[in-house]
């Protein structure tokens, strides 16, 4: 029998040295770069290669998911500290239209009727309001930046220019309109941008925020009724301006809004689609019955205290004792509201706007009670201007919150326009007397008050221990 060769010499058979210089031999014709290596190969056997797996493609991140709201941070707390800022040069100038009612009632602006003058005032108020839709708008398309500075040069101007002015018509155009777009400009980024930082301490940053246009409220009708007797309108009115560009110029630096904009097409049913929910609905129409009254108590307790026998160097400081409790109602209900829910703090406050309004205000005749009366009115209606983002950003996404809040706003302004001129019509009828405007006003937020009460029983139902 023939004997069998060796494996070595069989065809198609390979020994074990010779797979192995084949390999090499393959390996030096074929090299694989380094960098087209995969890096699991190295220090691994074949069946080590089997069990590896692919990575699994993460899903991206959702800014807008409440995990991801830092809540606090170096950069969130800027924001607050310039969003602050914004409000304390819009609102808080807003806070102080008592001192100029006055002052225009008897100085360059006596030939027309106290309902006329509070024309540019509620003028004012209107456009900062009325505003607020399309900057909404603008923030969501665009962010902050340009809105701020655009704001500021707006703002600047039209204090400037109404330092200049003599005739009615200047004072509306200057201070009732020029100045009240640039402050929308600016109320606008300060409100929405605060509530991209923040989720569980919402009500507590916004409420800091807001609480700088209570600060505004106290310094601007000091600065105003001191220089004015000392250096003129013109110099008191500059001053303001200065002070409304420095504080500017540090919120250019400071106010960001986490969530990048995203640009969309203009779309009106936007502003109307918010009323078909009815919490928002609720909430927007008791904001206007509640503004319609409450602004009038700012244009108008130094005029009343002046006629019921105050000093009217003593009655000039009101606004800001106002004001000074204000800044207590605009932090101190965000921070209850987070313990205890913003809607039920909302109500709480207006209930006790309309007992001040109505058991205090009315009743008022001698300077202790309108002292008293001054700082818990502020503190009360503080709440009115705090939480009102809050409210709507608690039913709103995030990315529609500029939006949304900006709709409030603006559908509440037709009530500020007519509020003051009402008042002062009010006046008139009563022969002078104040009367028939405070029944007005307490009536008004007594109103307003039920509305809120409905949006609160829409999302919670009678039940009072419920956190909403």
């Amino acid at each position: 029998m023939a004997s069998q060769p060796p494996a070595s010499t069989q065809p198609g058979v390979l020994n074990e040295k010779q797979k192995h210089d084949r390999n090499v031999d393959t390996s030096q014709k074929n090299p694989i770069p380094d960098e087209e290596r995969p890096a699991s190969d190295a220090g691994h056997s074949d069946s080590d290669k089997e069990d590896v797996r692919a990575p699994e493609k993460q899903e991206p991140v959702n800014p807008m998911h409440p995990s991801q709201f830092p809540d606090g941070g170096a950069k969130a707390w800027l924001c607050v500290a310039g969003s602050s800022a914004c409000f304390f040069v819009s609102f808080g100038w807003i806070n102080a239209v008592g001192v100029f009612q006055n002052y225009y009632e008897t100085g360059p602006l006596r030939e027309y009727s106290p309902s006329t003058v509070g024309w540019i005032v509620s003028t004012e108020v209107f456009f900062m309001l009325f505003m607020s839709p399309w900057v909404g708008l603008w923030f969501d398309n665009f962010g902050p930046r340009g809105l701020l500075l655009v704001g500021t040069f707006l703002h600047c101007l039209g204090l400037m220019m109404a330092s200049l002015s003599t005739e009615y018509y200047q004072f509306f155009l200057s201070q009732g309109i020029c100045s009240a777009l640039g402050a929308s400009m600016i109320f606008g980024p300060g409100m929405t941008c605060v509530s991209t930082w923040f989720h569980k301490k919402r009500g507590m940053a916004i409420g800091l925020t807001a609480a700088g246009s209570s600060l505004g409220g106290v310094i601007f009708p000091i600065i105003v009724s001191r220089m004015i007797p000392r250096t003129g309108f013109p110099w008191a009115m500059r001053t303001c301006a200065f002070i409304v560009l420095g504080l500017m110029i540090f919120a250019n630096l400071t106010v960001t809004s986490r969530v990048p904009p995203r640009k969309r097409k203009f779309d009106f049913m936007a502003f109307i689609r918010p009323f078909k929910e009815v919490t928002f609905a609720l909430v927007a129409v008791g904001l206007w019955i509640f503004y319609w009254g409450m602004f009038i108590p700012f244009a108008f307790i130094v005029s009343d205290a002046v006629a019921h026998g105050m000093s009217i160097t003593l009655a000039q400081y009101l606004v800001s004792i106002l004001n000074a409790g204000s800044i207590f109602g605009r932090s101190l209900p965000g921070i209850i509201g987070d313990k205890i829910g913003r809607y039920n703090t909302m109500c709480i406050f207006c209930v006790l706007t309309t007992i001040l309004t109505l058991a205090m205000w009315i009743p008022a005749n001698t300077n202790a009670v309108f002292i008293a009366f001054a700082p818990l009115f502020g503190f009360a209606t503080g709440a009115a201007i705090g939480l009102t983002p809050v409210l709507i950003a608690q039913i709103s996404e995030i990315k529609d919150i500029g939006t949304r809040t900006g709709t409030a706003f603006g559908f509440s302004a037709f009530a500020a326009l007519t509020g003051t001129p009402i008042g002062g019509a009010l006046v008139v009828e009563d022969h002078g007397k104040f009367l028939h405007l405070k029944i007005f006003v307490g009536l008004m937020c007594a109103v307003g008050t039920c509305f809120f009460i409905a949006s609160r029983v829409s999302l919670a139902g009678w039940k009072l221990s419920k956190k909403v």
